[in-house]
Parts: C-alpha cells; structure tokens; sequence
C-alpha cells in the first residue's frame, strides 16, 4: 500500500500533467487573448482545472505533513503545485514562470489603469456613487477627494448627459482644486425589466395580491379580465423565454412565484411568497428570472444612445446585466464605431447566465489589455438565492485572483450608516471583506462621508491581517500582552 506520501505525489502530478497540457488543449481560446495577459489566461485555464476537482482530502494530507495546502495559490497555482512536489523530492519538477509576484503587479498594474493610483491611506481604491444633489453642494466633492474617493460612478439610468456633463466638471475642477485625480465611470441601464401594470392598479400604480393568488405577464390586456392582475416586464422577448416552473421574482425578491401556465403572448405567475409588509405589487419594480434564458440584449438602444458621451468622458464603462461573452464583443464593437481608443469594460456580474458564463466572461474580457469585475451583490442575490451570495461572490473573487483582473465590490456597504448614521454588526464585517478587493463601490446616500471614514478605518485594519484570501500573521498584541514584550 502505498505511504501518504507517495499518495499526495501522485495526485500532485496528475495535476501538474493535466496543467501542462493547457497549451495544446486550448490553442484557439489562447490565440484571441491580448498577449500582455497570455501569461494570465494560462493561470487562469489551470485554476479551472484545479478547481474542476475535488482536492479537499488532498489538502487535509498536505497540511497535515507541513506542506503547503495549495489554499492561496490562486495567482500562481501550477507553480505551486510544482514547487510541493519539489518539496517531496520530485527533482525533475519543472516551474512555471507564473510566480505569485507576478500575479499581485498584474492585479496592481491593472488596478492603476482602471481606479488610479490610491490614496496613501487606503488598501482599496474607492467608487463613489453621484447624485445630482451633489451638484448643489460646494464643497462635498472636495471633501470625497480628500477622504479618499478615487473613482467617481455615474449611473446613465438616471439623470440625462446635461446632468452627467455638470457632474463631471464639477469632479474635474474638485481635482484640479485638491491636486488629486479621479477617474470617471460611468455604468451603462442595460435592459430595463421593470413591473408596468396593465389595466387593474394602473391608475394607483399599485395592485393588491395574496399568496396562491395568479397574476399575469403580457404585453397587453387583450382577452383578460377586468379583476386580472396583469402586468408588463417592460423589455420585449422575456415572456416569450419563460417555460413551466420557472421562479419569478419582484422588488428585490420581496414577492415570489412560479409560471403556472403558458399561453401565446402570456404567462401566469402563481405567487408563493410576499415578504413585503404590503401584499401589493408596485409599477417600477424590478423582475429577476433566475431560471430562464432571456432572448435579451445586454447592450440596448437606450444605452448605444449614450455610447457617444461615454466615449468621450469615460475612462471606465460597466455593462449592466451581462450574461454571455457576446456581450463583452457587442459592446467593444460599438464603441470602435465611435473611437478607436475605448475604455476599458468592467463586467457587472449581477445575473445567473453571468455566474454560469463566468469563464469565457473572463476570456473574453482578455482579449483587450485591461478590464475589470464588479460583483453586483444586488440582483446577483436576488438571481442566485440570497443564500449562495457568500459562496458565489467568494468563488467569483478566486477565478478573478487567477485571472490576475481587478475586483470591485459593490452594493449595500455599510447601507445603514450610509442612510442612517449607524452601521449594523453585520455590515462591519461584510465591509471587512470588501476591503479585500481592488475597489469598492458605494451607492448614494446622506453620510458619505463619514461612511468613507468609516470604511477606512475598517480597509486599513483589515489589510493588516489578510491578502485576498491569505492571512498575514501579524503580531497579535493579545499574545504580546499575556506572554510580555
């Protein structure tokens, strides 16, 4: 039988042969990426081939014997099984260039180009979300700049491009003011799925429901009741998508249901679920279909309208709800039309299709020099199950690490102290997580300020202690304290 050792060297070299293959197996999807990331779409093939299996035992038993756990290798995972099998005295192992050194300048390098140089006080570059108030306030902008906001996001589902003009040399006299820079971004609608009641509730803007009560999605109010409860998802080709069972959810998955029933042009929801203190459906709520394959563009009209004024102010773009690599090449395209020098993509993964399509997501987005994650935790939430948020948003962090791409991480960031003055337990520690990524996105509200204070103080006492996913050992004044200085 042979020893534990000889068990981890084996399945250590299964590994470092199926990785070495990477090259032949993938010629076509190597060929298409931008040569500056080669080196990291060759990591990142590794990876999924290293997460492709189940290694836990493998992990348990290289622990166990003083070896690395191969748990933090993601910017340099080939290597790292190398050099353990070169620790087991496999003289003949071979290293990859991909060192981790490599992996932490690419995500640096990378990082620059898209939030800026950051504050000599942050681990993270910070987005800050404008509001058209600030416009109002003389002195707000400055003061974001010198707490620490790097990036300045403006949403193109609000406001108009007079708006956004105004916001934007309002940001560039602040920073020419304070003598510190700040990169614009700005994030595309996407397609608008939003709950337009037709007929019954239309005039209130409002329709009361009850659970195991039906309602309907159509285009129109042809051939139904009065007393129906029929209502628009307001983009064409969802209804037409849906099939039997699939989930539905409403207002941030406040009210859900099921499709009872296809008929043509129309579909019938059974509501299971109203979380909400009101058992009513309001006009202007989103719909999120987490089982279906929407017959949807990304890219709408709406926002190709706005592709101009992107491209001349942006120095980021964020598609919203992209689902499929297609996305990624629809917009570059169109943009191209425009100007020959684009901004740089971030890809706002916010949709199940997304999750699923996360790879050639990622491949694709390296096919230019720079792009960019951000990990929309509000409809991603809503679309996955708010219960695998954690393991989704860590696994999209992981892939990211390997693909060597800068993280944003965005929604509700300390959300109570943003709009209340007073942040939840809870909200501490998300927001100690968040501090892992490159940069974190904060929405709109009333303390930002001292919600960037706030955030600081958390970002720079967590960075003491981690990296990504790697603890960093610091010294514990508890231990000092008891054992004596």
């Amino acid at each position: 039988m042979p020893t534990v050792t000889a068990q981890i060297q084996h399945q250590l070299t299964l590994l470092d042969e199926a990785m070495s293959c990477v090259q032949k197996d993938f010629p076509e999807t190597l060929e298409r990426v931008h040569p500056q990331n080669k080196k990291s779409a060759l990591n990142f093939l590794k990876y999924l081939i290293f997460r492709k299996n189940d290694v836990r035992k493998l992990q348990d038993q290289l622990h166990a014997n003083g070896l690395s756990s191969l748990a933090s290798g993601e910017s340099h995972i080939h290597r790292q099984i190398q050099v353990t099998l070169q620790h087991l005295g496999d003289q003949f192992a071979k290293l990859d260039s991909c060192t981790s050194t490599f992996g932490r300048k690419e995500i640096e390098k990378s990082s620059i180009k898209l939030f800026g140089e950051r504050h000599a006080e942050w681990p993270s570059s910070v987005m800050v979300t404008f509001d058209a108030s600030f416009l109002e306030e003389k002195k707000l902008i400055a003061e974001l700049l010198k707490s620490g906001m790097g990036v300045a996001r403006i949403n193109c589902a609000h406001d108009d491009e007079g708006i956004w003009l105004k916001m934007i040399e309002k940001i560039q006299a602040a920073s020419k003011q304070t003598g510190i820079p700040c990169k614009i971004h700005l994030d595309l609608a996407g397609p608008k799925i939003r709950t337009v009641l037709l007929g019954k509730g239309n005039k209130k803007g409002k329709v009361k429901i009850e659970v195991g009560s039906l309602m309907w999605l159509s285009d129109s109010v042809d051939g139904f009741k009065e007393e129906d409860v029929v209502i628009s998802p307001n983009e064409p080709g969802i209804i037409s998508s849906l099939k039997l069972g699939d989930r539905v959810f409403i207002d941030d998955g406040m009210i859900y249901g099921k499709v009872d029933e296809l008929r043509s042009g129309s579909v019938s929801v059974r509501i299971e679920r109203i979380s909400s203190k009101k058992p009513v459906i309001k006009a202007g709520k989103g719909l999120n279909f987490p089982d279906s394959t929407l017959n949807i563009l990304s890219l709408t009209d709406f926002d190709r309208a706005c592709l101009p004024f992107v491209c001349a102010y942006a120095d980021t773009v964020g598609l919203s709800f992209v689902r499929k690599s297609q996305d990624v090449v629809d917009l570059r395209d169109a943009m191209r039309e425009i100007k020959t020098t684009i901004p740089p993509v971030i890809l706002k993964i916010e949709t199940h299709e997304a999750v699923v399509n996360f790879p050639e997501l990622i491949l694709e987005g390296m096919t230019e020099p720079d792009f960019g994650v951000m990990i929309a935790r509000g409809d991603l939430a809503v679309e996955i199950g708010f219960e695998r948020l954690v393991e989704i948003q860590e696994e999209i962090s992981w892939l990211c690490e390997a693909a060597h791409v800068p993280v944003i991480w965005a929604t509700q960031v300390l959300e109570s102290l943003h709009k209340f003055g007073l942040a939840s337990r809870a909200e501490i520690t998300d927001a100690g997580r968040a501090a892992a990524a490159e940069c974190i996105m904060i929405n709109k509200g009333p303390h930002t300020l001292e919600l960037l204070r706030t955030l600081q103080s958390i970002a720079t006492r967590i960075a003491g202690i981690r990296t990504k996913n790697r603890l960093s050992l610091r010294p514990l004044k508890i231990a000092a304290d008891f054992l004596g200085k």
